[in-house]
C-alpha cells in the first residue's frame, strides 16, 4: 500500500512545486500589489514628511528631523542593518520673503511673483532696479552683447516645449537658462536675471530650483530669481510696447558654510549571496517653497515601502536590498556622490539601482540604464506588469542620486509615472501633500517592489 501511496502523493504536489515561473512570479506580484493597496504605509509616512515636517532643504532643522524621522520608521520594519551615512552638504537660505514689481513709469508699478533660485546671491540691501533685455536662450547673450546688456536685468523667457509629449525632455530643453543663466549673463555686464519658471502651467508660482555660478569671482556673482510663467508672459508683452520699462526686485537670500547631514539606509541582507547589492531610493531634502511631496517625498516613501513590504510577505532576499535616502539631490547631490565613493572604497558589487525622483502620480514603467543582454533580460519581464498597466520598458535614464553608481555592469533604472502634471508642482509653493493620491502612490510602491523582487531572484 506505501509504495501505491507514494507516487500518488508526489503527483499530487505537482501543481504547486512543478508551475511555471511565470505564473508564481505572477503570483508574487499580484500578492505584492494586494498588500501595497490595502495595508499600505506610504501614505501615512508621506503624511508627516509633508504636514508634520515640511520644506527641507539641506543643512536645514527640518531636513535633519526629517532624517531623524525616517531613521526611526526604518529601525522599527525589523531590517537587518539601518545607519546613517554621514555627508556634509551645502546650506543656503532664502530669507524674508522676496519682492518684485514692474514699473512702466516713475510712481507706477504692478508686484509680480518671484523667488531666488537656489545657491543666488541677495541683491544689494536696498535691492535691484533696472531696465530689462528678454532673450530666449543663452546662445542670444553673445549676440546682444556687452553693450546692450551692461547694467541691465537679463530676462531669460524660454518656455518648455509644450508640444513635447515626454516633459521631462521639455524641461531638460529649457532647464539651462535657470542653471547658468546668472553666470552667463554677468560676463556681459548684467546686474540680474529673471527666469521663466520650468512649468507647463501658466499660473502665478514661481518655481525654485539650483542655479551655479561655476568659477566666476565673488564680485562678479548677480542675483537670481525665477518668475511665475503668468507674469513672464506679461512682463514680456509689456516690453513690446515699453522697452525702457524697468524692473525692481529685492531678495535677501544668504549661502553658510557646509552643514553635517546623513544619507538614511536600511538594508535586507542577502540570504546567498550577501555581497552582491540591490539599491532603491529618493532624495529626502526638497526645496522649501512647498512641502515636497512629489520631489521627492514620495520617492523615499515608495522606497522604504518596498523593503516593508518584503518584510511583512516573509520574502527572503537572495542579494542584499537596501533603502537609500539620499540628502541634497537637489543642490549638489552630495548624497549620491558620497554614497558612491564608500562604495566604491569598500569594492560593493551593485548590480541594480532603482530612483523614485518624478513624482508620486499613477506609474507607467521603468526606464533603464542598461546594455543590450541586461535589457532584454529585463523587457521580458514587461509582460507580468501588464495587468497593472505599465508599458514603458525601454532604454533611458535612471536618477541623479544613483547616476554615480554607474560602472562595472551596475544597471540604473527609474520609475516613470504619468508626467503630464509633474511640472505644475516642481519645486513651486503648490507642491504639497493634497496634491498626492494615495491609490497613485501605493501603486508606485508596489510597482517598485515587483521590479526588485524579478531582479533578486533572477540576477541580471
Amino acid at each position: 500500500m506505501k509504495k501505491i501511496l507514494l507516487p500518488i502523493l508526489l503527483l499530487s504536489l505537482l501543481p504547486v512545486f512543478g508551475q511555471s515561473s511565470v505564473e508564481s512570479d505572477s503570483e508574487k506580484i499580484a500578492a505584492i500589489y494586494d498588500m501595497a493597496l490595502t495595508n499600505g504605509k506610504s501614505y501615512d509616512w508621506l503624511d508627516y514628511l509633508s504636514n508634520g515636517i515640511g520644506g527641507r532643504l539641506s543643512g536645514s532643522y527640518s531636513a535633519q528631523r526629517a532624517v531623524d524621522y525616517t531613521k526611526k520608521e526604518l529601525d522599527s520594519l525589523g531590517l537587518d542593518k539601518v545607519w546613517l551615512q554621514e555627508v556634509m552638504v551645502p546650506k543656503w537660505t532664502r530669507g524674508a520673503r522676496e519682492y518684485a514689481y514692474i514699473e512702466t513709469i516713475p510712481g507706477s508699478s504692478t508686484p509680480i511673483n518671484i523667488c531666488a533660485l537656489g545657491g543666488s546671491v541677495a541683491t544689494p540691501e536696498g535691492g535691484t532696479k533696472a531696465e530689462v533685455i528678454e532673450v530666449h536662450g543663452l546662445d542670444e547673450l553673445e549676440k546682444f552683447g556687452e553693450e546692450k546688456i551692461k547694467g541691465k536685468i537679463v530676462f531669460f523667457n524660454r518656455p518648455m516645449d509644450a508640444t513635447n509629449i515626454h516633459t521631462f525632455k521639455a524641461y531638460g530643453g529649457a532647464v539651462d537658462q535657470r542653471g547658468n543663466g546668472a553666470a552667463e549673463a554677468s560676463k556681459y555686464g548684467a546686474v540680474g536675471v529673471l527666469v521663466r519658471s520650468m512649468n507647463l502651467r501658466i499660473d502665478e508660482y514661481p518655481h525654485a530650483g539650483g542655479m551655479y555660478y561655476g568659477d566666476i569671482p565673488e564680485d562678479r556673482k548677480i542675483p537670481a530669481a525665477a518668475i511665475s510663467t503668468k507674469d513672464a508672459e506679461y512682463l514680456s508683452s509689456v516690453l513690446k510696447l515699453q522697452k525702457d520699462l524697468k524692473v525692481y526686485f529685492k531678495m535677501n537670500c544668504e549661502t553658510h558654510p557646509d552643514a553635517k547631514s546623513y544619507n538614511v539606509i536600511g538594508e535586507i541582507t542577502g540570504s546567498q549571496y550577501p555581497d552582491e547589492y540591490i539599491v532603491v531610493g529618493g532624495h529626502l531634502d526638497s526645496w522649501d517653497l512647498g512641502d515636497g511631496s512629489h520631489d521627492d517625498g514620495a520617492g523615499c516613501v515608495q522606497s522604504m515601502e518596498v523593503l516593508r513590504l518584503f518584510k511583512e510577505m516573509g520574502y527572503k532576499p537572495k542579494r542584499s536590498i537596501r533603502v537609500v535616502l539620499f540628502m541634497n539631490e537637489e543642490n549638489g547631490l552630495r548624497g549620491g556622490l558620497k554614497y558612491a565613493e564608500v562604495a566604491k572604497e569598500k569594492s560593493e558589487d551593485h548590480i541594480f539601482a532603482l530612483e523614485s525622483d518624478s513624482g508620486g502620480f499613477t506609474p507607467r514603467g521603468f526606464t533603464f540604464h542598461a546594455d543590450a543582454t541586461q535589457l532584454k533580460k529585463l523587457q521580458s519581464w514587461a509582460s507580468l506588469f501588464t495587468p497593472y498597466y505599465l508599458h514603458i520598458f525601454q532604454q533611458g535614464e535612471g536618477g541623479a542620486d544613483i547616476g554615480p553608481l554607474e560602472g562595472d555592469g551596475t544597471v540604473l533604472a527609474g520609475l516613470q509615472p504619468d508626467s503630464q502634471r509633474y511640472f505644475d508642482y516642481h519645486h513651486a509653493a503648490t507642491d504639497t501633500f493634497d496634491k498626492i493620491n494615495k491609490r497613485e502612490l501605493e501603486l508606485g510602491g508596489a510597482s517598485m517592489a515587483a521590479l526588485i523582487y524579478l531582479v533578486d531572484k533572477y540576477g541580471l
